[in-house]
């Protein structure tokens, strides 16, 4: 997966809900030894891992291929990548207005530990929380 074709599917994945990450952001990323791609260029996760705990920096699926499990596999790469790399526990961030994510989060077991008021603005109505969710990995 090249940092082309993650800002590609970023962009339709996240249409309308605020910026998508561009190529360069994906290629800084990548080019960190911490940080790695998991699934495919049509459903992907991009996580990092320091010391003993792994961030989920996110989870992108094409709209033309949701419902196909392919959100599920990257979550699940992740998480294994993760622990290969030394992870214990994991966390990340979803919009409490993504009803869709949070039931994947949730089906993978990762459970609410904090929550940001506001943190995700919305180009139409008012900012949505996120919510923070841990899982132990360990």
């Amino acid at each position: 997966m090249t940092p082309e074709t993650l800002a590609a599917c970023h962009a339709r994945a996240f249409a309308g809900q605020g910026r998508a990450w561009q190529a360069a952001e994906f290629k800084a990323l990548l080019d960190s030894p911490h940080v790695f791609a998991a699934g495919c260029a049509r459903g992907f996760a991009i996580g990092r891992v320091i010391a003993d705990e792994a961030e989920l920096l996110t989870l992108a699926t094409d709209p033309d291929h949701r419902r196909a499990g392919l959100a599920r596999a990257a979550l699940a790469a992740f998480e294994t990548e993760a622990r290969a790399r030394g992870a214990t526990r994991g966390f990340l961030e979803v919009a409490e207005d993504n009803a869709a994510a949070r039931a994947l989060y949730a089906a993978a077991q990762w459970r609410e530990c904090a929550r940001r008021a506001a943190y995700y603005s919305r180009t139409a109505g008012p900012a949505a929380d996120a919510l923070v969710l841990e899982k132990p990995l360990g």
